[in-house]
């Protein structure tokens, strides 16, 4: 079956980075479009950035220029690069394939 497990979430402070890592299995990962979400307390689940099958590459404004997302299709890997992060990107971040949800990783932005 489908497996999402992300990894790499932390406590970092304002104006650092982290790179979050999704492994996938269960499906042939190169030929989905992958995508980013987060939810932060309180608030409503989030898109934060996809990737097609091809590579192409889409973010919410509210990233756009501090996050890059990536993939490795030899290693069936989602990646997230977070630079000059700020504390309102503290969430629980997800790797999804469609309908399917991985357990998350915590990101704390500290001020």
């Amino acid at each position: 079956q489908v497996q999402l497990v992300e990894s790499g979430g932390g406590l970092v402070q304002a104006g650092g980075s982290l790179r979050l890592s999704c492994a996938a299995s269960g499906f042939i990962f190169s030929i989905f479009a992958m995508d980013w979400y987060r939810q932060a307390p309180g608030k409503q689940r989030e898109w934060v950035a996809g990737i097609n099958s091809a590579g192409s590459t889409n973010y919410a404004d509210s990233v756009k220029g501090r996050f890059t997302i990536s993939r490795d299709n030899a290693k069936n890997t989602l990646y997230l690069q977070m630079n000059s992060l700020k504390p309102e990107d503290t969430a629980v971040y997800y790797c999804v394939r469609r309908t399917d949800w991985g357990q998350g990783t915590q990101v704390t932005v500290s001020s």
